[in-house]
């Protein structure tokens, strides 16, 4: 006979099965709806924008917030062709408010140049072990050839 029992403070279930219990095909039923349990995405079922949406990385409340939902919103309800054009103002705005936050929003060539310095770095450092390793080697193989000399 099967039971139940609970542990961690109730979050966790431990359930023990018999042999029996096994040999009969289960009767639970497992929804294959993707609506159910799924997170909504960027654009909710109803045309709005979702703000807490993960994909969105915080930007929605980070110090930039309000101009990044104005721009966002404004380009979202766009009807103008081509599309956001109508909307150069918000972004213009969002773009000065990032602006002032460089260690927050850092910009693209900034990016760039920090990646490009942690290469060099990571090369510099990978060129200084391969000549370690080199010098080591070295001195073994000059180590062997006088210990063969002597024998």
């Amino acid at each position: 006979m099967s039971y139940c029992r609970s542990e961690g403070n109730g979050k966790d279930q431990i359930i023990f099965v018999t042999k029996e219990d096994h040999d009969t095909p289960s009767k639970a039923l497992i929804s294959l709806s993707p609506d159910e349990d799924e997170e909504p995405g960027l654009i909710l079922p109803n045309g709005d924008i979702n703000w807490e949406c993960p994909c969105l990385g915080g930007m929605a409340s980070g110090p930039c917030g309000v101009p990044f939902r104005e721009a966002f919103s404004c380009f979202h309800y766009s009807e103008a062709d081509p599309k956001g054009s109508d909307c150069y103002e918000q972004f213009k705005q969002m773009q000065d408010c990032m602006s002032s936050y460089p260690d927050v929003y850092p910009s693209k060539d900034e990016e760039e140049d920090e990646n490009i310095a942690e290469k060099q770095e990571a090369d510099a450092s990978e060129t200084t072990e391969t000549e370690r390793d080199n010098m080591i080697e070295s001195e073994q193989s000059k180590q062997s050839t006088v210990d063969v000399s002597k024998s």
